[in-house]
């Protein structure tokens, strides 16, 4: 059950904090900045010093095309002193988010609400049990963001963002929809994170394949892989007593059977699953590119876990991990040599 947008003319119930000025949190971040909210950024120094440089700078398949200079920009490395925001907005990597939500307990008012972005399933718990005191809400984001080669931040295909039903959130829904992100408030959430989990099978894929996402959608052998870990994740969470919320038209055991069809047929039967530009890829092929740690574990690693927790097993997910893992290896910068002496 969901509840949708209750648009009303009321003011912001106050000001946003981002933690992790990523594609994700400068493309939420920006397009509530844009509507009227006070948004505060923390990220790293060089996606800041990018921001200062450029400002903000926000489009998506849909014509939006908006600019936030880098004058009006709330740019920090860290929380900062004093900070109350109304919501924070949780966009860091899996990797860090119990130090993330320390480090957000050690400095915001208790019962603070914090929105999970993220991919997987584990986030939004993991945050809580490291900050007790705050609110951690799990969310999810069902568009792709990409940062373009010219600095923008696109989102490239359609969605929505979803989150558990909370009062705080219920008063924060208009100016989402204002902002042109709708926020869909569900009573369950969880089975629509491992719905999206599903989707994000193709991540890996995609990254691998080195191709933007509509092209490689349209490579058969590529979705025929895509769809060989999905048919297991299935088993796997059928076996669990996991059910999986349906993210496209197509129920999830007939999507499978139309990964695997012929391209033609697979472009008639999934025209909106192509509709997205040329821009669309994946944010784990952004981080092989740039030799980063990936959220592999959140999403393979994820499936192997349950499978292991009912006896079974699931080996094309471990395979593909494990290729993901090496392929982050072996692409990681290598350290800088020693000054000579």
């Amino acid at each position: 059950m969901s509840t949708s947008a209750n648009l009303s003319g009321n003011a912001p119930p106050g000001p946003v904090l981002v933690m992790g000025a990523g594609s994700i949190g400068c493309f939420v971040g920006g397009c509530l900045q844009a509507a009227g909210v006070e948004v505060d950024f923390v990220g790293r120094s060089q996606r800041l010093a990018q921001l200062q440089l450029s400002g903000l700078h926000l489009t998506d398949q849909d014509g939006r095309d908006q600019h936030i200079p880098a004058t009006r920009l709330r740019l920090h490395e860290q929380v900062p002193t004093g900070a109350q925001p109304s919501l924070v907005l949780l966009c860091v990597k899996s990797g860090a988010t119990a130090h993330t939500a320390r480090d957000l307990q050690q400095t915001l008012p208790a019962g603070t609400p914090v929105l999970s972005l993220q991919n997987g399933v584990q986030n939004a718990p993991t945050a809580q049990k490291a900050a007790p005191a705050l609110k951690i809400v799990p969310g999810m984001v069902a568009f792709n963001v990409a940062q373009g080669p010219d600095g923008r931040f696109h989102r490239g295909t359609a969605g929505q963002l979803a989150a558990q039903d909370t009062p705080a959130l219920r008063l924060w829904q208009a100016h989402f929809a204002r902002a042109g992100l709708p926020l869909v408030l569900h009573t369950q959430l969880r089975d629509v994170q491992w719905g999206k989990l599903l989707l994000n099978l193709n991540n890996p894929v995609n990254a691998l394949s080195g191709l933007p996402l509509r092209t490689q959608l349209q490579d058969r052998a590529l979705r025929r892989e895509l769809a060989a870990l999905m048919e297991e994740a299935l088993d796997v969470m059928a076996h669990a007593g996991v059910r999986p919320a349906r993210m496209t038209p197509l129920p999830w055991r007939l999507l499978v059977r139309v990964l695997r069809l012929p391209t033609p047929m697979f472009r008639v039967l999934a025209r909106r699953m192509l509709r997205m530009d040329h821009l669309a890829r994946s944010s784990m092929a952004d981080d092989l590119a740039h030799g980063r740690p990936t959220e592999i574990d959140e999403l393979c690693g994820e499936i192997v876990r349950l499978a292991h927790t009912s006896g079974r097993s699931a080996p094309l997910n471990s395979a593909m991990a494990a290729r993901i893992l090496s392929h982050s290896t072996a692409c990681r910068p290598m350290p800088a040599p020693p000054p000579r002496t």
